[in-house]
């Protein structure tokens, strides 16, 4: 997608005007993902300037994210390569997150004349995800065996500016309000979707395909929806040993077991129907919008291997 190579120059462009050598030097470590913010609002809105030039805020501050994320985490690696915080330190990432943050906010004020719904629906999505990192912090403290908590949790986290993205990129299709509610609800449960297919990855994939070592969510201290479900199916026994093992760094037959009896049990089987079946309300909610690329995105991103 040609706008794609639009949209990183038009972050490049952003960045220069800030005339700080550091910052593009420590924006030029940043590892590009899947971009699937960019790839849903330009399904939904088409290759304007108006939406590279949303896509790229949006980039921004899912980029910002991720950097005060790997610090939080004390993440040392990013896609498979080192993270900001472990080439150039936590400080550095957290700044150059503030700075990535507060440009795409500057940004975001040349859309409120013709489109003043769209800089408060992305930044009550930013307060949103931000009330996100603070809930996985909590629920990281100790093993969470509720569903509900660890589904509201991604929701703001994730899914948020997923939402977010669907949403404004509606309004800037020209879309009416009742229109842009069905988007709404696509983005928010594609977000989640996302979420719990990277929660299975964790753990289905190998160390080389997911850029990371397979489990390593549970030893961060994430206790995805695949071990909330085995959680419920074990035995007290066997619930004692798995919250034993949370937050650890385990040997590898411990390692075995757990991966044995999320495979056995169903878990994965079920977190992975439960992101279809979101994914297909979703597409339900836009039925009568012909978003044929919008149901390839769903799809893509709940097939996907990495």
């Amino acid at each position: 997608m040609v706008a794609l190579t639009h949209i990183e120059a038009k972050i490049r462009e952003f960045l220069k005007e800030l005339e700080s050598p550091l910052v593009l030097h420590l924006s030029a470590h940043l590892q590009q993902g899947k971009m699937l913010r960019s790839k849903l609002a330009l399904s939904i809105a088409g290759e304007s300037e108006e939406c590279v030039r949303l896509c790229a805020i949006l980039e921004m501050i899912q980029s910002a994210s991720l950097l005060h994320d790997d610090v939080i985490d004390e993440a040392t690696t990013r896609r498979s390569k080192p993270s900001i915080n472990a080439l150039f330190g936590d400080k550095n990432a957290i700044m150059l997150g503030d700075v990535l943050y507060s440009k795409a906010f500057s940004e975001l004020t040349s859309f409120y004349e013709k489109y003043p719904t769209i800089p408060r629906i992305v930044a009550n999505a930013v307060t949103t995800l931000a009330i996100g990192e603070m809930e996985d912090v909590e629920l990281s403290c100790a093993f969470n065996a509720e569903e509900a908590k660890y589904l509201s949790m991604i929701e703001h986290k994730t899914a948020a500016l997923i939402e977010a993205t669907a949403y404004s990129a509606a309004f800037l299709a020209g879309k009416s309000a009742e229109e842009a509610q069905g988007f709404r609800l696509y983005g928010r449960n594609l977000g989640i979707a996302f979420q719990i297919i990277d929660d299975v990855l964790d753990i289905v994939s190998d160390s080389k395909t997911l850029g990371k070592p397979a489990l390593s969510d549970f030893k961060e201290g994430k206790t995805t929806l695949p071990y909330l479900y085995l959680h419920s199916l074990l035995s007290a026994k066997e619930k004692e040993r798995l919250e034993n093992a949370f937050k650890k760094e385990i040997d590898a037959a411990e390692q075995a077991w757990i991966l044995e009896q999320l495979k056995k049990s169903g878990a994965i089987t079920k977190s992975v129907d439960v992101a279809k079946h979101l994914g297909k309300i979703g597409i339900e909610a836009i039925a009568n919008q012909s978003c044929d690329k919008l149901i390839q995105i769903m799809r893509e991103m709940i097939e996907r291997d990495f």
